[in-house]
């Protein structure tokens, strides 16, 4: 069984923890998150994927762009799997 999304955030280091089965919608919440921390001043945000236990292609295809969102605004995101 495939569990629900769900996203752990440290503000401090700048790091989203996610488990669960990464959709489209579920990859717009972590969009969401990496974006509000990088508005606060995170250049660098760590995405550890580790705990998920599937991506959908439409999911795949959001984080492609959220990295590319943080290249060309000078960020990283760094993406652990």
């Amino acid at each position: 069984m495939i569990g629900v999304l769900s996203e752990v955030v440290d503000r401090r280091a700048g790091l989203i923890t996610v488990s669960g089965h990464l959709t489209s919608s579920g990859a717009d919440l972590v969009r969401g998150t990496a974006d509000r921390l990088r508005d606060a001043g995170h250049a660098r945000v760590v995405l550890d994927l580790r705990g998920v236990g599937a991506v959908d292609v439409d999911g795949r295809a959001v984080l492609r762009e959220l990295h590319r969102a943080f290249r060309v605004d000078g960020g990283e995101l760094l993406i652990r799997s």
